[in-house]
Protein backbone atom coordinates (compact mmCIF):
# COMPACT_ATOMS: atom_id res chain seq x y z
CA UNK A 1 0.00 0.00 0.00
CA UNK A 2 3.06 2.83 1.11
CA UNK A 3 5.02 1.21 -1.61
CA UNK A 4 2.38 2.52 -4.46
CA UNK A 5 1.32 6.12 -2.46
CA UNK A 6 5.15 6.66 -2.10
CA UNK A 7 6.57 5.00 -5.48
CA UNK A 8 7.65 8.74 -6.80
CA UNK A 9 9.84 9.38 -3.86
CA UNK A 10 13.11 7.97 -3.27
CA UNK A 11 13.21 6.88 0.70
CA UNK A 12 16.33 6.88 2.42
CA UNK A 13 16.81 5.35 5.47
CA UNK A 14 19.69 6.24 7.57
CA UNK A 15 20.24 3.81 10.05
CA UNK A 16 22.83 0.76 10.12
CA UNK A 17 20.27 -1.10 12.81
CA UNK A 18 19.44 -4.46 11.20
CA UNK A 19 15.88 -4.40 13.35
CA UNK A 20 15.10 -0.74 11.79
CA UNK A 21 16.26 -2.04 7.99
CA UNK A 22 13.83 -4.88 8.12
CA UNK A 23 10.62 -3.07 9.57
CA UNK A 24 10.85 -1.32 6.61
CA UNK A 25 11.44 -3.84 4.91
CA UNK A 26 7.87 -5.69 6.03
CA UNK A 27 6.47 -2.21 5.89
CA UNK A 28 6.53 -2.82 1.98
CA UNK A 29 8.66 -0.05 1.33
CA UNK A 30 11.27 0.23 -1.29
CA UNK A 31 14.17 2.22 0.41
CA UNK A 32 17.78 2.52 0.04
CA UNK A 33 20.10 2.53 3.38
CA UNK A 34 22.64 5.82 3.60
CA UNK A 35 24.25 5.54 6.89
CA UNK A 36 26.54 8.87 7.80
CA UNK A 37 28.51 8.99 11.06
CA UNK A 38 27.76 11.54 13.30
CA UNK A 39 28.95 12.05 17.01
CA UNK A 40 26.52 12.17 18.75
CA UNK A 41 26.39 14.49 21.54
CA UNK A 42 23.72 16.45 23.35
CA UNK A 43 22.91 19.17 25.82
CA UNK A 44 22.67 17.24 29.19
CA UNK A 45 19.94 19.34 30.14
CA UNK A 46 17.78 17.82 27.27
CA UNK A 47 15.08 15.32 28.86
CA UNK A 48 13.22 12.15 27.86
CA UNK A 49 12.07 12.47 24.23
CA UNK A 50 14.20 15.61 24.06
CA UNK A 51 17.23 14.03 23.63
CA UNK A 52 16.05 11.42 21.21
CA UNK A 53 14.04 13.96 18.88
CA UNK A 54 17.32 16.18 19.00
CA UNK A 55 19.58 13.07 17.67
CA UNK A 56 17.03 12.18 15.45
CA UNK A 57 17.63 15.97 13.92
CA UNK A 58 21.33 15.50 14.51
CA UNK A 59 21.52 12.36 12.20
CA UNK A 60 19.55 13.99 9.44
CA UNK A 61 21.55 17.13 9.85
CA UNK A 62 24.47 15.64 7.24
CA UNK A 63 21.25 15.04 4.43
CA UNK A 64 22.54 18.11 1.98
CA UNK A 65 21.57 18.91 -1.41
CA UNK A 66 18.19 16.63 -0.92
CA UNK A 67 16.51 16.30 -4.57
CA UNK A 68 12.63 17.07 -4.72
CA UNK A 69 11.54 13.64 -4.22
CA UNK A 70 14.05 12.90 -1.40
CA UNK A 71 12.79 11.25 2.34
CA UNK A 72 15.31 10.99 4.52
CA UNK A 73 14.53 8.52 7.67
CA UNK A 74 16.38 8.98 10.69
CA UNK A 75 15.57 7.65 14.20
CA UNK A 76 17.10 7.37 17.78
CA UNK A 77 16.22 5.27 20.72
CA UNK A 78 17.36 5.41 24.64
CA UNK A 79 15.77 3.35 27.61
CA UNK A 80 14.72 6.25 30.39
CA UNK A 81 14.97 5.42 33.86
CA UNK A 82 15.24 7.45 36.63
CA UNK A 83 15.87 10.94 35.35
CA UNK A 84 18.67 9.07 33.24
CA UNK A 85 19.14 8.18 29.45
CA UNK A 86 20.85 4.57 29.04
CA UNK A 87 22.40 3.95 25.94
CA UNK A 88 24.27 1.27 24.40
CA UNK A 89 26.44 -0.14 26.59
CA UNK A 90 30.39 -0.15 25.29
CA UNK A 91 31.58 -3.30 27.42
CA UNK A 92 30.37 -6.50 29.08
CA UNK A 93 30.68 -4.76 32.31
CA UNK A 94 28.55 -1.49 31.56
CA UNK A 95 26.08 -4.18 29.61
CA UNK A 96 25.75 -6.10 33.03
CA UNK A 97 25.36 -2.80 35.19
CA UNK A 98 22.77 -1.42 33.02
CA UNK A 99 20.45 -4.74 33.63
CA UNK A 100 21.42 -5.49 37.07
CA UNK A 101 20.00 -1.54 36.96
CA UNK A 102 16.52 -2.19 34.63
CA UNK A 103 15.96 -5.69 37.10
CA UNK A 104 12.78 -5.34 39.37
CA UNK A 105 11.79 -2.13 38.16
CA UNK A 106 9.60 -0.35 35.16
CA UNK A 107 11.61 1.82 32.47
CA UNK A 108 10.47 3.76 29.47
CA UNK A 109 12.14 2.87 25.77
CA UNK A 110 11.59 6.64 23.98
CA UNK A 111 12.13 6.35 19.98
CA UNK A 112 12.02 9.39 17.94
CA UNK A 113 12.20 9.21 14.44
CA UNK A 114 12.61 12.34 11.86
CA UNK A 115 11.51 12.68 8.52
CA UNK A 116 13.41 15.04 7.04
CA UNK A 117 12.43 15.85 2.88
CA UNK A 118 14.15 19.06 0.86
CA UNK A 119 11.35 21.74 2.08
CA UNK A 120 9.97 20.46 4.80
CA UNK A 121 10.67 18.35 8.68
CA UNK A 122 8.76 15.96 10.69
CA UNK A 123 9.64 14.54 13.66
CA UNK A 124 7.28 12.12 16.05
CA UNK A 125 8.60 9.79 19.18
CA UNK A 126 6.76 7.43 20.87
CA UNK A 127 7.16 6.02 24.43
CA UNK A 128 6.70 2.56 25.79
CA UNK A 129 6.85 1.46 29.36
CA UNK A 130 8.34 -1.65 30.45
CA UNK A 131 8.74 -3.90 33.48
CA UNK A 132 11.37 -6.46 34.42
CA UNK A 133 11.02 -9.17 37.09
CA UNK A 134 14.25 -9.63 39.59
CA UNK A 135 16.95 -10.94 37.46
CA UNK A 136 19.57 -13.08 38.93
CA UNK A 137 23.44 -12.70 37.87
CA UNK A 138 23.26 -15.92 36.14
CA UNK A 139 19.89 -14.95 34.21
CA UNK A 140 22.17 -12.13 32.96
CA UNK A 141 25.65 -13.30 32.30
CA UNK A 142 23.50 -16.05 30.06
CA UNK A 143 22.08 -13.53 27.83
CA UNK A 144 25.04 -11.58 27.77
CA UNK A 145 27.41 -14.27 26.70
CA UNK A 146 24.94 -15.21 24.51
CA UNK A 147 23.56 -12.68 22.87
CA UNK A 148 25.91 -9.56 23.20
CA UNK A 149 23.29 -6.64 22.97
CA UNK A 150 26.27 -4.39 22.12
CA UNK A 151 24.31 -2.33 19.55
CA UNK A 152 20.90 -2.18 22.00
CA UNK A 153 20.26 0.66 24.12
CA UNK A 154 19.55 -0.28 27.78
CA UNK A 155 21.89 -3.73 26.91
CA UNK A 156 18.48 -5.28 25.66
CA UNK A 157 16.55 -6.64 23.12
CA UNK A 158 13.46 -7.35 23.63
CA UNK A 159 12.96 -10.01 21.03
CA UNK A 160 15.45 -12.16 21.87
CA UNK A 161 15.62 -14.06 25.30
CA UNK A 162 16.02 -12.09 27.72
CA UNK A 163 12.44 -10.64 26.25
CA UNK A 164 11.03 -13.80 26.88
CA UNK A 165 11.84 -13.83 30.44
CA UNK A 166 12.26 -10.67 32.31
CA UNK A 167 9.53 -8.90 30.73
CA UNK A 168 6.45 -8.74 33.39
CA UNK A 169 4.26 -6.34 30.96
CA UNK A 170 4.88 -3.33 28.99
CA UNK A 171 2.28 -0.72 28.15
CA UNK A 172 2.51 0.89 24.47
CA UNK A 173 4.24 -0.03 21.49
CA UNK A 174 6.18 -3.20 21.49
CA UNK A 175 7.69 -3.15 18.29
CA UNK A 176 8.95 0.98 19.74
CA UNK A 177 10.76 -1.07 22.01
CA UNK A 178 12.70 -2.97 19.32
CA UNK A 179 13.73 0.85 18.11
CA UNK A 180 10.39 1.83 15.65
CA UNK A 181 6.93 2.57 16.18
CA UNK A 182 6.14 1.20 12.96
CA UNK A 183 2.13 2.50 13.13
CA UNK A 184 3.19 6.23 13.61
CA UNK A 185 5.93 5.45 10.86
CA UNK A 186 3.37 4.15 8.47
CA UNK A 187 0.69 6.98 9.53
CA UNK A 188 3.61 10.15 8.71
CA UNK A 189 4.37 8.33 5.58
CA UNK A 190 0.69 8.34 4.29
CA UNK A 191 0.78 11.93 5.81
CA UNK A 192 3.45 13.01 3.70
CA UNK A 193 2.53 11.34 0.38
CA UNK A 194 -0.68 12.76 0.61
CA UNK A 195 0.61 16.44 0.74
CA UNK A 196 2.58 16.00 -2.16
Amino acid sequence: MLREKLKDYHIILASGSPRRQQFFKELDLDYVIDVREVEEVYDPQLKGADITDYLSHLKASVFTNLSEKDIVITSDTIVWKDNIAIGKPTSYAEAKQMLFGLSGQMHEVITSVCFTSKNRQKTIHDTTKVWFKTLTEAEIEYYLDNYKPYDKAGSYGVQEWIGYIAIDRLEGSYFNVMGLPTRLVYKTLMELSEKS
